[in-house]
């Protein structure tokens, strides 16, 4: 799904900007999940002091003092209220005292902070220095869970609110700014999304191309998916003369990929494709390649960046790269290769057992998709996300799940079949994937309990709602014979 001036990815958002006087493409990651105060269970914004604290105050100096201190203790509340419920930058700046108020208020709510607490685990919030508590007002856990930066942190509801009101705060301001996400829907080609060319081309024109500040495009998705046509994309860009950036995020270590960007760059224009240290270099996530064929361009985005950063990205290429050697470079791409044709051959016999198929979609070369019509048909969508609870509660990840009629409101859009790149993919799939690093043991595992989910739920073993004991200990066995030394991560990632 090709998009103008924005993103594709679930809670993210890019956001590019271009100069009224140069080429310079200026770009800004945030989250932009949907937040609503609802989704906190405890509430920042309750009386600085209720109604019995007031009358007891009343009983020390005269009442007509103690009403005059609750209506500027008022004041503040009613700004604080404002600023949660509309979640928009408020028109007049705030009194220094508010902010205080309103961070000493959302402090409490972190648990390092409870009056009676007891952390029995190693990340507790415990700050040493107190001046450094003061500085960051006593909120020390930090946001997001591990593998979803977006999430709320069960230890942290303050600063978890912080984190999901200060993102709202910037989307209220890129919308102040004028900027606006067109998202192009792909058309269905078989089994196959492949990018509507002529709906971007008609989208430039019914907007201006004078008002498009670039086109996003994306070679690497999940299947059914295909990369999006870059060569006739490029080709429209340089007829209207607009910036094209690609998103390449697990593209560098694929060759299909790689060659759709030469030749895009070829025939018409791309500006800067960005790929991902993680998915590509098997190093922590944190870390980006950006490039491009102008080696000015890409420098002109070097001094975009403000300061220092860290040097942990490029240490870890550097030691990934000193460890591969190019033979092993070499020879993880082409092990790729060969286990991705594995698993989809695995995957074909897997489909033929249970009545399912393998999607035809040639033009992913790393992704691949198992329909579950059957198992669709015979349980509804609560027995297609079960099959994903079930693979993730035996240590499958990666694999995802994908039903149909989820609706999703992401940065103000509002997304039908979330998850599978269509408003309106004819069946429910799974998804799984042979990137670099991926090994033989992993597709044997895989196949292993996928055969035994999708048999129990379409009761060739046994009736999922009499499985009991029985069908536990039976995969027991199955896990610690044939399954040693699984890592758990989140399936649906």
């Amino acid at each position: 799904m090709a998009k103008t001036c924005g993103a594709h990815k679930r809670t993210w958002g890019i956001l590019f900007v271009r100069t009224s006087h140069s080429r310079k493409v200026y770009f800004l990651l945030l989250n932009v999940m949907d937040f609503s105060v609802h989704d906190i269970h405890a509430d920042p914004v309750s009386r600085t002091m209720d109604d019995r604290a007031l009358k007891s105050c009343g009983r020390l100096v005269p009442a007509n003092y103690v009403q005059q201190g609750a209506e500027a203790f008022r004041s503040h509340q009613r700004l604080i209220e404002q600023l949660l419920e509309k979640r928009k930058v408020p028109e007049e700046s705030w009194p220094e005292q508010t902010i205080e108020i309103f961070l000493q208020q959302l402090s409490t709510m972190d648990s390092n902070n409870f009056q009676s607490s007891c952390g029995v685990g190693e990340r507790e919030g415990r700050v040493l220095c107190q001046l450094i508590a003061r500085r960051h007002f006593r909120m020390s856990h930090g946001i997001g869970r591990s593998g979803d930066i977006s999430a709320v942190q069960p230890k942290a509801a303050g600063s978890s609110l912080i984190g999901q009101l200060s993102n709202a705060l910037a989307l209220d301001v890129l919308r102040m700014s004028g900027y606006q996400v067109v998202i192009v829907e792909d058309r269905l080609d078989g089994d196959e999304l492949r990018t509507d060319v002529e709906a971007v081309e008609q989208k430039i024109q019914e907007h201006g191309v004078e008002n498009v500040l670039c086109v996003h495009s994306t070679t690497s998705c999940f299947a059914p998916r295909a990369a999006d046509s870059l060569e006739e994309l490029a080709t429209v860009c340089k007829r209207y003369d607009i910036p094209h950036i690609i998103n390449n995020a697990y593209g560098l270590h694929l060759s299909k990929c790689m060659h759709l960007l030469e030749q895009a760059a070829r025939v018409g224009r791309v500006d800067a494709f960005v790929q991902s240290l993680d998915k590509n270099f098997m190093v922590p996530v944190g870390g980006a390649i950006i490039a491009g064929f102008d080696s000015g361009f890409v420098s002109e985005i070097a001094k975009t960046y403000p300061g220092r950063g860290s040097a942990t990205p490029s240490l870890d290429l550097l030691l990934s790269l000193l460890s591969l050697g190019v033979s092993g470079w070499r020879r993880a791409l082409q092990e790729r290769k060969e286990l991705f044709n594995y698993l989809k051959a695995q995957l074909v016999e897997m489909a033929t057992k249970h009545g399912e198929r393998v999607l035809h979609t040639p033009h992913n070369p790393v992704s691949l998709a198992l329909s579950l019509s059957n198992l669709e048909c015979k349980l509804g969508m609560s027995g297609v996300t079960r099959l994903g609870s079930m693979l993730f509660t035996r240590h499958v990840s990666g694999a995802r799940v994908i039903s149909r009629g989820i609706e999703s409101v992401v940065g103000g859009y509002k997304f039908e079949g979330f998850g599978a790149h269509s408003s309106h993919y004819p069946c429910a799939y799974l998804n799984a994937a042979a990137s670099i690093g991926i090994t033989q043991k992993d597709v044997d595992r895989f196949i292993i309990c996928l055969d035994h989910c999708l048999s129990s739920l379409m009761g060739r073993r046994h009736i999922e709602k009499d499985l009991g004991n029985e069908a536990d200990s039976t995969f027991t066995e199955i896990q610690h014979e044939v399954l040693p030394e699984i890592s758990c991560e989140n399936s649906l990632k």
